[in-house]
């Protein structure tokens, strides 16, 4: 079974952008974007440093945008069709073309990108890309496709009907037609000038001519052989075009070396799409992994074990319930469901805190404090060996609170603007805060002892939880405890066994301890001789004490700022 390992989410359009007086709305000259350039290896290492195995590099692949690239080629796309000045990251406009934007030369962005590839391996880290399969741009247009290559929409016939089938419905179309239909943006802005006739569904699943503002109508929705409209009756035998053509395209940026592939919204594809396309891709990049988008808990195992996914969002699960912990809106004591809901499949979940579609943690729509949220970052970092993701500017208390244009002041970091995020910019220039470089500080210490302990990494776990829901000294209601034990060394079998006890408080309290009871089938399970003293360090103070375990008594856990606690014993 995989280890544990961190990935750290990085859009790069605002990463790199060290522009402190962006104006809300501006354009590019005058805001400015990141590029492929300012991830330098001294960047690297930085992010390195922080435990991290892959980097999500978001926005890469080129997109709708208001920006004018007509000079290099590049068709101009209509203003009705994008959102904000730079565009959604998943209006894909070329599946086989970067973002110019992040290009310091834009008739070399492809070989920038290949070269910040290099950069990123040299370093020791991992790419990983987005892959948006669902929906792509409504004028999209590929420029870059091989030779050879088709472009998605080419060969439709949007009048197509098949035996049985919806009308504008057939699996050799990349896209479904509501015939008879003109696209409608009236509700959405006056005097749009994009014609679509007849109109094809929106990315959303939204079979309206009509899109609202609140659904995706800058992008059009992708055919993979299931007629919706007919209780999603499926034409998979053979394949659909799409299929083929989608498989090109994840070949395509595999051969360049990319290391993985996060598919925005996975659950709106089918499964048999995966299982055939994931197959495809791993017989010829076995190194490559797959993240799946997905917020259906109905579907996670058809989307794991049968579509191949090798891990997928814990969003619905463990993301929502520790918000609602932390707001007293919830008993710690769920944590024990969301785990168990899962098995052994909690260890191919993706856990995380925050990403482009969450709202940051230190805004006002959220917590308010970066913080409050450390009980949050340690139980979803280091109650199982699932891999976490980390949001670029988390680790700085990134507020996320500024209005940059498109969404308004909404608790995120824009992803449809030309931006930039304060306190990233102060990291970048390393002239962070003080309270910034605390939380910095906690950070990296945290995922350090995440990935170079083995207990947490790779190791067992046993919820505590459960023995301690009757103990006086103990509040399930705001605490939760847990221990993780080592797996004996594939190198070395004599290595001993080491236990590490977590607790995390989330009314977070500045020093105290928690004391958990440890039942007597703890140390059954894990064959721990009972009644013994044992040595035991603090790994956040670093201090030694003594300790003993015994069934029934209860550990003292000295609990950090902050309201964690994690201590480490090594049975002789």
């Amino acid at each position: 079974m995989a280890d544990k390992f961190i990935i750290y989410q990085l859009l790069l359009r605002v990463f790199g952008n060290t522009n402190e007086n962006c104006i809300p709305g501006g354009p590019l000259p005058v805001n400015g974007s990141g590029k492929f350039s300012s991830v330098t290896p001294e960047i690297l290492q930085k992010i390195k440093e922080l435990q991290v195995s892959y980097i999500w590099y978001t926005g890469v692949i080129e997109h709708a945008t208001k920006s004018d690239f007509s000079a290099y080629g590049i068709p101009q796309d209509d203003p009705a069709l994008v959102k904000g000045e730079a565009g959604s990251p998943y209006a894909i406009k070329d599946y086989y073309d970067v973002n110019p934007c992040l290009a310091d030369s834009v008739p070399e962005r492809m070989a920038e990108f290949e070269a910040l590839v290099r950069r990123t391996h040299q370093a020791g880290l991992k790419v990983i890309l987005d892959f948006v399969p669902n929906h792509l741009a409504r004028r999209y247009h590929s420029d870059a496709m091989p030779p050879g290559t088709e472009d998605f929409g080419a060969g439709d016939n949007p009048a197509a009907a098949i035996p049985g089938g919806s009308p504008g419905f057939s699996p050799d179309n990349n896209f479904y037609y509501l015939p008879g239909t003109r696209l409608d943006l009236s509700g959405i802005m006056q005097n749009a000038s994009y014609t679509e006739q007849p109109a094809r569904v929106t990315g959303n699943d939204c079979f309206s001519p009509a899109p609202s503002r609140n659904d995706w109508y800058e992008t059009v929705k992708l055919n993979y052989g299931a007629d919706y409209r007919e209780h999603g009756k499926t034409y998979f035998n053979p394949e659909p075009k799409t299929w083929r053509m989608m498989l090109d395209v994840l070949k395509f940026w595999a051969a360049k070396g990319v290391d993985g592939f996060r598919c925005d919204m996975a659950e709106m594809v089918p499964a048999e799409f995966w299982h055939w396309a994931i197959s495809r891709i791993k017989a010829e990049y076995p190194q490559v992994i797959f993240i799946a988008e997905i917020y259906n808990p109905g579907l996670y195992d058809t989307y794991h074990r049968y579509g191949k996914f090798d891990y997928l969002y814990d969003k619905v699960g463990l993301y929502d319930n520790l918000k609602a912990i932390s707001r007293a809106h919830s008993p710690a004591s769920s944590i024990t469901g969301n785990w168990q809901a899962l098995g052994e499949m909690q260890h191919s979940m993706l856990n995380f805190l925050e990403n482009h579609d969450e709202q940051r943690i230190a805004s006002g729509f959220n917590l308010g404090d970066p913080f409050r949220a450390i009980p949050e970052l340690v139980v979803s970092l280091m109650l199982n060996r699932a891999p976490f993701m980390l949001y670029f500017g988390q680790e700085a208390g990134e507020q996320g609170m500024l209005s940059e244009g498109f969404s308004g002041t909404d608790g995120r970091t824009s992803i449809f603007d030309y931006c930039s995020a304060p306190a990233v910019v102060r990291l970048l220039k390393n002239r962070l805060y003080e309270k910034e470089q605390e939380i910095y500080a906690l950070y990296k210490q945290l995922f350090t002892i995440a990935i170079r302990e083995r207990a947490i990494k790779s190791g067992d776990t046993y919820d505590l939880e459960y023995a301690n829901l009757q103990n006086s000294l103990f509040n399930p209601e705001t605490q939760f405890a847990f221990a993780r034990r080592s797996r004996k060394s594939v190198t070395d079998i004599t290595a001993p066994d080491e236990l590490v006890f977590i607790a995390a408080d989330f009314t977070c309290p500045a020093h105290g301890s928690v004391w958990v009871s440890l039942p007597g089938h703890f140390f059954d399970f894990w064959n721990i001789p009972p009644g013994k003293e044992y040595d035991c360090s603090d790994l956040l103070t670093g201090t030694t004490f003594r300790t003993y375990l015994h069934p029934g008594a209860c550990l003292q856990i000295p609990m950090y700022r902050y309201g964690i606690g994690i201590i480490k014993i090594t049975p002789g």
